[in-house]
């Protein structure tokens, strides 16, 4: 029964990483917003889901947004900063971040949030969604957003969405299959992981971690085969001596039966408890096989089992069925050029609709199955990293449904493109549009379908508080003084966008990072995109070798141009789980 209806301009239901960004930036515009979540914590995938480590957007000048906003936050709160695995250049305490969003939506007085609740029916009256119910209230609103985990107000909605993949025959999708096979009926979706942080008890003997049910020791045989115990360890250590279990080969991603997170409540229960026991058995095995030195981390999550994240880390949902779909030809660099085109046949003919920004290589996670995709990974920096896409408008508006936009990994998408548009970084930034989409459409009482892009894209590059990159330029930092004309330009300018990512100008801004330190070593070029640095001080280090990165474009220049087998001096960050050096300036001799 319904004890009681609010009433806002935009009602957010999922407090994920899109959900949660949504919500605040609706707010930050001036909506009266309510946020509904499911979870005691709020972030998704970034906090609640355990996925500490997150990838995706991590060079210096794709650092902007709520998603920069949240990295000054961790560096400022982190204890002993975020050097501290080798998947990412970005691993804190879970409990951190959950604190940085609880915060930011405290500070808003429009922003009304409720935990501990999932939509249970969705009103409509004809094309237009007018409002939720949940288990003792209902919400009515102007915009309502769909933050949801799986895209459950989609389906509660009626609003059509694709779950599953497609055929090469849809969109000719290069790395599509040109028929339906044992693998797409076996994994309609990615396979999700149920993160479980183990702790390292050093001198003192963990508790014995139990097998659950289903345990079967051959699953997980030769997980860290060809990497070594500590690196495998290291892979997402935390501060604090901690370390988040994400592991893809032999490890705790689960895809059995994964179509039945669609099916019904109960079947999406069995579901979620499968994977959490079949994380449980990794962490099991991982103590029989390391020792009692490592066992279950303590009083991480706010929940009994502490160790176990609240829900699994979804890597795809219901998809949208929007406006238009972003394919895989949308993510893949364009001829002879290191980003993707920024307008295409997908979008409007001439037309840049971006309003978000992700560089992630696509990467898709069946378990015990190779599957090959097309590369957009490109040498950058002294390291790997993705090809620049960016994401339109109008993927996340329904084909034939008003008053609904999607913020989270539902927007309108392939299932071959959403290896990439599903990272962190990428939908905090969907959701940050979203949600100044909706509060804008709330300004002009319009429909989102209506509402003018550049408007919308014009108010997202000059937010006061968290202003957000559209176009991706390598050496354009968002600390720039003309950061803002370079992306109007672009926009304005859609054909001049440069295939190397560069815009004409190569002035840089101050450091966004200052805390380094000064070694001083010689530079070896291994490759024209690998370094290599021998330290000679300070004495502590002498004679290591690292490798060298950076997150900074003029530093990969200098990297680029500098002598081989030269004395340089150099200031950074060590990160010992990557044994590399995190260039932040650099001087010759």
């Amino acid at each position: 029964m319904v004890h009681q209806t609010y009433i806002a301009d935009v009602l957010v239901v999922g407090g994920g990483t899109g959900g949660t960004a949504a919500a605040i930036q609706a707010a930050r515009r001036g909506a009266k917003t309510i946020l509904v979540s499911e979870f005691p914590w709020l972030g998704g995938m970034l906090t609640s889901a355990g996925v500490s480590v997150p990838d995706g957007n991590e060079l210096e000048s794709f650092q902007t947004g709520l998603w920069g906003a949240f990295l000054q936050e961790l560096r400022q709160r982190q204890p002993g900063g975020l050097d501290n695995s080798w998947v990412s250049f970005f691993s804190y305490d879970p409990r951190i971040g959950a604190e940085i969003f609880a915060d930011w939506v405290q500070e808003l007085p429009n922003l009304h949030w409720i935990s501990g609740q999932v939509p249970l029916e969705v009103f409509r009256q004809g094309d237009l969604i007018t409002g939720v119910r949940f288990a003792d209230f209902a919400v009515t609103a102007k915009i309502i957003l769909d933050g949801t985990e799986l895209g459950d107000l989609l389906a509660l909605a009626d609003i059509p969405y694709r779950w599953g993949w497609e055929l090469q025959s849809e969109w000719e999708e290069p790395s599509a299959p040109v028929t339906f096979n044992s693998l797409t009926q076996k994994y309609p979706v990615q396979a999700p992981t149920y993160v479980v942080i183990m702790q390292d008890f050093g001198e003192a003997v963990a508790p014995e971690i139990p097998a659950a049910p289903n345990y079967n020791p051959s699953q997980f045989t030769g997980a860290w085969d060809g990497y070594g115990a500590e690196t495998f360890l290291n892979y997402g250590r935390l501060p604090g001596s901690l370390f988040m279990m994400n592991w893809p080969i032999c490890g705790n991603d689960y895809g059995e039966g994964v179509g039945r997170l669609i099916e019904s409540d109960v079947s999406r229960g069995e579901f979620i408890q499968e994977s959490r026991w079949h994380s449980q058995n990794f962490a099991h095995f991982i103590q029989k096989q390391l020792g009692r030195r490592y066992g279950l981390a303590e009083k991480v999550f706010p929940h009994t089992s502490t160790a176990f994240a609240l829900h699994p880390y979804y890597r795809e949902s219901r998809r949208l069925v929007g406006l238009t779909t972003v394919r895989e030809q949308d993510i893949l660099p364009i001829a002879k050029g290191r980003v993707a085109s920024i307008f295409n046949d997908a979008f409007a003919l001439g037309v840049c609709e971006a309003i978000a920004v992700g560089n992630y290589a696509n990467d898709h996670h069946y378990p015990g199955v190779q599957f090959p995709l097309q590369p957009k990974s490109i040498r950058w920096g002294g390291r790997w990293t993705g090809t620049p896409f960016t994401i339109p408008y109008s993927c996340l508006i329904p084909a034939t449904t008003d008053g609904f936009l999607v913020c989270e990994k539902n927007i309108s998408v392939s299932h071959i493109a959403n290896g990439a548009t599903r990272l962190q970084p990428m939908v905090m930034g969907i959701g940050q549009a979203a949600g100044m989409a909706a509060a804008i459409c709330v300004e002009l009482n319009c429909q989102p379908r209506d509402l003018p892009i550049r408007k919308l894209q014009t108010a997202l590059l000059e937010d006061n508080r968290s202003k957000a990159l559209i176009i991706p330029l390598f050496n354009l930092p968002p600390n720039r003084s003309d950061w803002q004309h370079w992306q109007l330009y672009y926009l304005d300018n859609p054909q001049a966008y440069p295939v190397s990512g560069d815009c004409p100008e190569s002035a840089f801004g101050k450091p966004l990072i200052l805390e380094s330190n000064c070694f001083k070593g010689i530079f070896y070029r291994l490759e024209q995109q690998e370094y290599r640095f021998t330290v000679t001080a300070p004495a502590e280090y002498q004679g290591q070798n690292w490798q060298l990165v950076t997150l900074r474009s003029h530093i990969d220049e200098q990297l680029r141009a500098y002598p081989h087998e030269q004395l340089v001096t150099l200031w950074g960050r060590y990160n010992h789980s990557g044994n590399w050096l995190l260039v932040e300036h650099l001087n010759g001799g």
